[in-house]
């Protein structure tokens, strides 16, 4: 029998929780009713969870709750967070994963907290540099996985080089059907724009560039990023982050005002398409941030999403594990090193 994928849920993180992580659970679960792959363990206070997975008529053999009667504080400090948050919901989750008793963990809670005792807890890999935060983000053809996403304000040529590595065994194990291709965000394309640390990145990218772990495709610009002639898209922390929020804001804009824009009529006309153009930009689809470069991959959704969003936070963590995301990292880490 194989072993099923575990997945650690903190289930008392960020606003309106339990009850949107809650929710969320009750459409994986129904989606996945086939599905007799996983586990979910769920953290936080026994006897709330119970009373509201009662209330949302969950009842099902894939949950397991495992009570931990503190929670940690959106106010909480990462500097604080070693001594205030062992024995909560988030800490146990992750300490969980440490224990192999779950595959992978996932909290809306506070970031700076999740990030701190991921990496306490889990600890670095030995081949990685520094940790990143990778998102999805949707292109023309598909999908991007973009990173550093702000866990890293200032990198150098080496840390983009290892999220490279990152990013595309992340792609892989999302898309296996697809080849990583990877773009260096950068204020041009040609060969002479950017920093030294970025064109000394992009030397070793080209040297390093094969079938066997991402194909590289040069430096990209922001205007480009949907493009989708490359899907693994990387930067700084500083950068990534300010470009994510740039993009979050302007499609809210996009598609708050069109509708503003258009009369009855052609509101009609153009019903169909205006819901698959809103259904591509809501940003609940790409509801997960992923930690990588820790033995142990953790996911953290956003903290004001509602129970659709937490679902495909969820669904993204099934499929990280499914997809052998760690092999991925080690073979690409390999492939980096001997290279």
């Amino acid at each position: 029998m194989l072993k099923k994928i575990s997945i650690a849920i903190d289930a008392m993180g960020g606003d309106n929780s339990p009850d949107k992580i809650l929710e969320g659970i009750k459409i994986f679960l129904n989606r996945n009713k086939s599905n007799n792959d996983f586990i979910l363990n769920i953290f936080g206070k026994e006897e709330i969870i119970k009373e509201k997975l009662n209330q949302l008529n969950i009842n099902s053999d894939a949950i397991n709750i495992i009570n931990s009667k503190t929670v940690v504080s959106d106010e909480e400090t990462p500097m604080t967070a070693v001594k205030n948050s062992k024995n909560t919901s988030m800490w146990n989750c992750i300490h969980h994963q440490l224990e192999g008793k779950s595959d992978i963990s996932l909290s809306a809670g506070n970031t700076g907290v999740l990030l701190v005792i991921s990496r306490m807890i889990l600890k670095m890999m030995n081949e990685v540099s520094k940790p990143a935060l990778a998102g999805l983000w949707p292109n023309k053809n598909g999908m991007n996985v973009v990173l550093d996403l702000g866990a890293n304000i200032e990198c150098n040529d080496q840390n983009l080089i290892d999220f490279a590595e990152l990013g595309s065994a992340l792609f892989k194990s999302l898309f296996p059907k697809e080849k990583p291709k990877v773009g260096l965000l950068n204020v041009g394309s040609e060969e002479i724009k950017g920093t030294e640390m970025l064109k000394s990145a992009s030397k070793k990218l080209k040297e390093l560039s094969s079938d066997d772990n991402f194909i590289y495709n040069g430096y990209i610009e922001g205007n480009n990023i949907m493009s989708g002639d490359s899907n693994v898209i990387i930067t700084d922390g500083f950068t990534g982050n300010i470009a994510l929020k740039t993009a979050e804001g302007t499609a809210k804009f996009i598609t708050s005002n069109l509708k503003k824009s258009l009369n009855k009529l052609s509101l009609l006309f153009s019903f169909f398409s205006l819901k698959r153009f809103k259904e591509k930009l809501d940003p609940r689809k790409y509801n997960g941030a992923i930690f990588l470069g820790l033995n142990g991959p953790v996911v953290k959704s956003h903290g004001g999403i509602d129970g659709m969003g937490f679902y495909h936070s969820i669904d993204l963590c099934y499929k990280i594990v499914k997809g052998n995301l760690m092999n991925e990292i080690k073979k690409n880490l390999k492939h980096s090193k001997s290279g």
